[in-house]
């Protein structure tokens, strides 16, 4: 399949994005919209009560910003009745059946025209409420497999999951699919409909005990690290995606094509639409605006670890790929795993180093316009026991001493310890989640991504981690947008 046939494939498709007010979600619009204007319909499904607020959050989150800037440049005036002649924004929720759509003529207009789903909503927190992320995750795949089901002119669903569901193993991952019930520690049995009667049973407790929204939300959160610690993942994020994965593979039709994509951590678009788009502060950059900001000097992570990274502008193309490649195979099913650390290995030393360059040569600064002044080192804590013993003598020790005194000299409690006992305890409790993706060497075999560059080895559909500089990346792309559309807000 060369370039010419991927883009004549989308022509006159009919394809329903769900979680499309989402990063990965926006730049997939972007790029059906910018190749394939001949598109015949987009529908979107976005989280709202009713129509109205459905457009406006299709306007003001999803093309009121940057990343549609070159579209807007094409059709000039005409934008706004190109988006509304391929554009319908859908108000609804995954986590309703028929995502709760009560217009019973809208959802036979999509059943009836829809050819290709995209799968991408999701809550990406890793400590997510337990409660919430079950709903979205999981059970929210098992609605969309129902409206796919009922879809007579449905080709293929592409699900969007995460390479992280492999959980806390090392080495090599291949990419195969999950079984019904399958754990990563084979100790129990995982029975979801189970796990969805614990859930709602532990909710009419907290109601009997009349438990104010945050002793719900606590508990919800505690019973998700518990339920997925159970059963052998590290946190409810990936435990509830693993569970979706399993739902989506029994539940879809046997003649609709099921492509599962796997990313690993997702950094900002690489070349299109343009280098450097990203939106909000997610997981590796959480530890680049610390440094970058002043806050600190260290790190959980071991040095030699391989830091799995892959542009969001690859993913994407990875997707029309896959959905070119597969949308004429019926009774298929194939995984990919979208990352870096087979091809383009990128070591936890290498993206240190580049962090401090970066900001060593471009300081961010105060209000006043004073840089901000930053380490010339970062200390990379390599592992737990390491950062516990370096957390208890720079902080807990001295905090404690403070509190001492404090109490001896008859003294209240001031709103900083509070404040700095906070921020100690959510320190520790990031470094529990993040500590398999910084301390864990795992490796994501990439075996079917490398089968789709031999149908699009090409500009338009560029997805070959292999050719990327990491330092140019990270110097010159990713850090540069973080600056621009992320911290700078």
């Amino acid at each position: 399949m060369e370039m010419e046939s991927i883009i004549e494939y989308l022509e006159n498709k009919t394809i329903l994005v769900t979680g499309a007010t989402g990063f990965l979600a926006k730049i997939l619009v972007e790029k059906i919209l910018r190749i394939q204007p001949n598109i015949n319909k987009l529908f979107l499904l976005i989280r709202a009560s009713d129509s109205n607020l459905a457009m406006h959050r299709l306007h003001t989150e999803v093309l009121d910003n940057d990343l549609f800037m070159n579209i807007k440049e094409v059709h000039k005036t005409n934008f706004q009745r190109f988006i509304s002649e391929k554009v319908m924004p859908v108000a609804g929720d995954i986590r309703l059946q028929n995502f709760g759509v009560t217009n019973i003529s809208l959802l036979n207009e999509m059943r009836g025209q829809v050819n290709v789903v995209v799968s991408s909503a999701a809550t990406t927190k890793f400590d997510e409420r337990y409660d919430v992320a079950l709903a979205i995750n999981t059970l929210g795949v098992e609605h969309l497999s129902c409206f796919v089901n009922e879809c007579p002119n449905m080709k293929l669903l592409l699900h969007v999951s995460t390479a992280f569901v492999s959980g806390e193993k090392s080495g090599i991952i291949f990419e195969m699919p999950f079984k019904m019930g399958e754990t990563l520690n084979d100790n129990n049995n995982l029975d979801i409909r189970e796990e969805k009667r614990l859930t709602q049973e532990r909710q009419r407790q907290l109601i009997i005990e009349k438990a104010n929204e945050e002793a719900m939300s606590s508990a919800m959160t505690d019973l998700g690290i518990q339920r997925a610690k159970l059963h052998g993942w590290p946190n409810v994020y990936v435990f509830t995606k693993a569970m979706g994965e399993m739902l989506l593979i029994k539940r879809l039709r046997q003649d609709v094509s099921l492509v599962i994509l796997r990313p690993t951590i997702i950094a900002s678009t690489y070349k299109e639409p343009f280098p450097g788009w990203i939106e909000g502060v997610k997981t590796m950059d959480s530890f680049i605006a610390a440094y970058g900001k002043g806050r600190t000097s260290c790190f959980l992570a071991h040095p030699d670890k391989v830091l799995d990274i892959i542009p969001a502008d690859m993913v994407i193309n990875v997707m029309i790929t896959a959905m070119g490649a597969h949308i004429n195979k019926p009774v298929s099913m194939t995984i990919y795993h979208v990352g870096s650390s087979m091809s383009n290995p990128l070591k936890i030393s290498t993206f240190k180093n580049c962090v401090i360059e970066y900001f060593a040569k471009h300081p961010l600064k105060i209000q006043q316009g004073n840089p901000i002044r930053t380490s010339k080192t970062i200390t990379l804590l390599s592992s737990m026991s390491i950062f516990n013993r370096y957390m208890v003598i720079r902080y807990v020790i001295p905090l404690k001493v403070f509190k001492y005194v404090n109490i001896v000299l008859g003294r209240a409690f001031n709103a900083w310890y509070l404040d700095a006992e906070r921020k100690i305890n959510i320190i520790f409790r990031l470094a529990s989640l993040y500590k398999p993706y910084v301390l864990i060497n795992t490796m994501y075999d990439d075996t079917n991504l490398n089968k789709l560059h031999g149908i699009s080895e090409i500009k338009t559909f560029f997805f070959d981690v292999k050719s990327l500089n990491w330092e140019d990346f990270f110097m010159n792309i990713h850090i540069p947008g973080l600056v621009k559309y992320a911290l700078r807000k």
